[in-house]
């Protein structure tokens, strides 16, 4: 890929390079800055242009190491590796000389800071290549200088630039403050890498925190502390909605380490600050323990009052009527369901799920003088400093946020409610604050999964292929309640709306999607791989029915719906490929041994979907005794994402994907009674356990496409391939989630 192709950092304008001061002792500094259209070069002179751009920069070379900026959260996805190994990998420094350090929360300097939608190496991809390879020619310029000789004679490897006569070298760290007082060189004269000279990308590479989190060192932000701070604990209604109208303030205020108990009004919104009663302690124990014996007496006038199980009586019901809005209506449907040799009529139906992340929601607070600075666990800084300033009624400047390090998001942390509280409760108490919410607060306050219904009809023609398809998918919306702001009646809830691209959309002729939506309170969110983490189940199941109906082999049947190879979307290469997706298939197949005989109550299922960019194939092995005992024995995977950045993150991805994938298809179901979730610990939100995990085979086409993220498209295909295989393996053919719902147990 050429450095003109950047998508997410504006092209080098010569002009727009700036000196800079701020690196004591010298050295070379290269950063970036959108506000500025371009990347900044300094050293400590003098006479330094003072600009809008400030120091801070991506690489900074010393006269002893080489450090980098993580620009983005770290929430277990491995960036914080991956992307400073895209700059030294075009800079050719040695890995054992960088040290990466969390860049400070400066979206105007740093572009997209947030962890979500797998897009951190694609959005960053070619910015921080350029990065690494300004810093590159730069001191190969310093080097030619210094030696007298053609900069184009000079090659580099291992933070050293090597002389031509094969004797002489010198290190990046000898050549910083000379190459950082040279004139910038011009952005066409910047030489990237091709793949195949790569020295470290591809290369299994140690997260740069692992030693600090296997020696418990403090990195998350549960672990954070700031003098004078006291623990809070915060207890909101757990029906949505719910206001205070007496609490036993002066009791728990005179029990053993209790600092003070406040009730919040907050600002009734639930992606800030929802009504309830904080108590702050001298110790987290002392803060739990009075919690015990709180006692609130609860306005529920505006709660929500939702039960999951009418939802899906009520979706059943709907189901059979035509559906309120059309998504897709191509082809001849009608026509195409008269001439068919066989057609499947199948509902498909999955539970409301948590995100249930290891590590509970927390934030640490201090508002002071006018001003709060925040340390947090969260994915959207940018979005987390503009909420916090909204709560509590200061302008966004006056916040300072540091990113910490995550226990986990899955989508969680991109709303950032424990951020705005730990600020209000701050504010309130006059008192820095550390607030920790619970397990119980997690799972009863989270913003869930949407639960769905979909009702499928399907054809295939006297050839055996898929010729008509039609989906009818019952959904919520947001029910204009007052503390779910800026929504309207037509507004499907995160994760609870149907594009017309979603499988299989493009792929065949004969398409009518529609979708109906029902009143709903409850918050619901975006959860990993949204949208496709369900409609991959449905889809991919479903056509699993029609190549049974059809007689067909699925391998045979799946490549002829994906069809000759093109891309879906002709001109956006963030489109489905149908040679992308039948490469993985096929390889996917070939690895898992594909139409093997096997033993009686054992089989295989196959299912792909093209998800966040990703192009993944996945084959389940599994064995089901007559009492629905099931075991998976072996998933195979096989993806497509371009360059692989770092292949230990990447298989680290992915076999989360199907660990994480197979927990929540197995048990893992959200039920609401009266606005209130019944699962409020892991005791009834079971999480897969050890023996009971598959071994999971990875594989990676490293084609030569732009790199896509890897932290949901694996997931989506797992659901499917179990399910499938379970039916190849006794007959049964699962159409619900989760599947211990029909008695199915590990």
């Amino acid at each position: 890929m050429s450095a003109s192709s950047s998508a997410s950092i504006v092209k080098l304008d010569r002009r727009r390079f700036l000196q800079l001061t701020g690196l004591a002792g010298g050295g070379l500094m290269l950063g970036m800055n959108p506000a500025c259209s371009g990347f900044g070069v300094g050293n400590n002179s003098d006479d330094a242009v003072h600009s809008p751009f400030e120091p801070g920069a991506y690489v900074q070379i010393t006269d002893k190491e080489i450090i980098i900026q993580a620009p983005v959260p770290e929430i277990g996805q491995g960036v914080k590796t991956a992307l400073p190994m895209i700059v030294a990998e075009e800079l050719d420094g040695a890995w054992e000389d960088v040290r990466v350090v969390q860049a400070p929360t400066r979206p105007d300097y740093y572009g997209r800071q947030s962890a979500g939608g797998s897009r951190a190496i694609p959005k960053h991809w070619d910015g921080l290549r350029e990065a690494g390879a300004l810093a590159r020619a730069m001191l190969v310029s310093a080097a030619a200088e210094r030696w007298g000789v053609p900069a184009e004679s000079l090659q580099t490897e291992e933070s050293r630039v090597l002389h031509p006569d094969g004797k002489q070298s010198l290190s990046y760290f000898e050549l910083a403050e000379s190459a950082a007082a040279l004139p910038v060189p011009s952005t066409k004269s910047l030489s990237l890498k091709s793949a195949r000279d790569y020295r470290l990308l591809g290369r299994r590479i140690s997260g740069v925190d692992n030693t600090a989190i296997v020696t418990g060192q403090p990195l998350f932000g549960i672990d954070q502390t700031i003098p004078g701070m006291v623990y809070a604990v915060f207890e909101k209604s757990t029906a949505t909605g719910g206001r205070v109208k007496k609490a036993n303030l002066e009791e728990i205020r005179g029990l053993p380490g209790v600092v003070d108990a406040l009730v919040i009004e907050g600002d009734f919104k639930v992606t800030q600050v929802m009504p309830g009663v904080a108590i702050l302690a001298k110790d987290t124990g002392s803060a739990l323990a009075a919690r015990k014996k709180l006692r609130i007496e609860w306005d529920l006038s505006e709660a929500a009052t939702d039960t999951s199980a009418d939802f899906f009586t009520e979706a059943r019901q709907r189901a059979q009527e035509p559906g309120e809005k059309t998504i897709v209506d191509a082809g001849n449907v009608d026509a195409a369901f008269a001439e068919a040799a066989q057609t499947v009529e199948a509902e498909y139906e999955y539970a409301f799920i948590a995100h249930a992340q290891l590590e509970p929601q927390n934030s640490t607070a201090f508002f002071q003088d006018g001003a709060v600075e925040i340390w947090a666990p969260t994915q959207t800084p940018k979005w987390a400093v503009q909420v916090a300033a909204n709560a509590v009624g200061i302008r966004p400047k006056n916040v300072t946020l540091h990113v910490v390090r995550s226990g986990a998001g899955f989508g969680r942390r991109l709303k950032n409610d424990a951020v705005c509280e730990a600020a209000f409760i701050s504010k309130q108490s006059g008192r820095p604050v550390k607030l920790i919410w619970t397990r119980e607060d997690d799972m009863q306050h989270d913003f869930y999964r949407a639960g769905g219904l979909h009702k499928l009809k399907g054809a295939v023609d006297p050839e055996g292929r898929l010729s008509a398809w039609q989906q009818d998918f019952v959904s919520l919306t947001h029910a204009e309640a007052p503390y779910m702001p800026g929504y309207d009646r037509e507004d499907a809830v995160s994760g609870g709306n149907l594009s017309p691209t979603v499988f299989p959309g493009g792929l065949c002729e004969n398409q009518r999607t529609t979708q109906t939506l029902l009143p709903w309170n409850i918050p619901c969110g975006p959860v990993r791989a949204p949208g496709s983490n369900v409609f991959a189940f449905v889809g991919q199941g479903f056509l699993a029915e029609l190549s049974q109906a059809a007689g067909r082999d699925h391998l045979e049947f799946l490549l002829e719906v994906i069809g000759p190879p093109r891309w879906l979307d002709e001109g956006n290469p963030g489109s489905l490929n149908t040679a992308r997706a039948a490469d993985v298939i096929r390889l996917a197949a070939k690895k898992a041994g594909w139409g093997r005989p096997l033993p009686q109550g054992r089989g295989l299922g196959l299912a792909f979907y093209f998800s966040h960019a990703g192009h993944f194939a996945e084959v389940a092995e599994v064995s089901v005794t007559p009492e629905k005992k099931l075991t998976v024995h072996k998933v195979t995977v096989a993806g497509d994402v371009g360059p692989i950045v770092n292949l230990s993150a990447a298989e680290n991805q992915v076999q989360g994907s199907v660990i994480d994938g197979l927990s929540a298809m197995l048990a893992q179901k959200a039920d609401f009674v009266d606005g209130r979730v019944q699962q409020t610990n892991f005791d009834t939100y079971p999480l897969l356990r050890m023996p009971h995990a598959p071994e999971v085979e990875v594989h990676f086409i490293q084609s030569d496409y732009p790199p896509t993220g890897l932290g949901e498209p694996a997931l989506p295909p797992l659901a499917p391939a179990v399910t499938n295989a379970i039916f190849a393996a006794n007959g049964h053919r699962l159409r619900r989630l989760p599947i211990s719902d029909e008695g199915y147990h590990v």
